[in-house]
């Protein structure tokens, strides 16, 4: 495959969805990066990233005809990235999707033209954003928190990307990561004005 795989990796309360979100929308125009909707046995309409729904049944069937291209289990939930990706892959475009931790010794051996970026954020600011979002317990975050301390981010093709700052910043860096721009020196990208209102730094 001649494209580029690009897993957007990083504790919860990281802001990956938030990132992505207002990443894609800079980059509407660009036919060649593609952000795919991931598949989760979640409710529809639960608010974060713009997802597809599917029960547990539904999720194994397609796990079953091979309809993922990647599929992990965080959380109590079941994600996938649909196996279409690597039709984009293979017409040279870059796939860029969040993914799992966890998942990238087994997708690095599957699709060796990968770009892993690692996003951080001091562990203070961490907690800030998990308890701003409510979707944790204290205990439960403490335990979020110990994993994204402990886990460590390693192999060939990693970047980091710290994302403590404005929104507008991390976005830079992204957005530069994926392009190969500049906006990372100057720490600047225009936002439409959905992104810059509508985006929170809580995924």
């Amino acid at each position: 495959m001649s494209g580029r795989l690009t897993l957007v990796v990083g504790p919860s309360g990281v802001g990956k969805d938030s990132l992505l979100a207002a990443a894609r929308d800079a980059l509407r125009e660009n036919a060649d990066i593609v952000f795919p909707r991931r598949v989760v046995t979640r409710a529809p309409d639960m608010g974060g990233e713009d997802y597809i729904a599917m029960d547990e049944a539904a999720f194994e069937a397609e796990c079953q005809r091979g309809g993922f291209a990647m599929n992990w289990l965080a959380h109590g939930l079941r994600y996938g990235v649909p196996v279409a990706v690597e039709g984009d892959l293979g017409a040279g475009r870059q796939v860029v999707v969040n993914v799992s931790r966890a998942v990238i010794p087994e997708v690095r051996r599957a699709y060796p033209n990968l770009l892993v970026i690692g996003v951080t954020a001091p562990p203070a600011l961490l907690r800030q954003r998990l308890e701003a979002r409510g979707r944790e317990s204290p205990a439960e975050i403490t335990q979020r928190l110990a994993r994204a301390g402990a886990f460590d981010l390693g192999g060939e093709g990693v970047v980091e990307l710290s994302n403590d700052g404005p929104l507008e910043q991390g976005v830079a860096k992204l957005v530069a990561l994926l392009t190969g721009g500049d906006a990372a020196s100057s720490g600047k990208v225009r936002l439409p004005e959905a992104a810059r209102t509508g985006i929170s730094q809580s995924a």
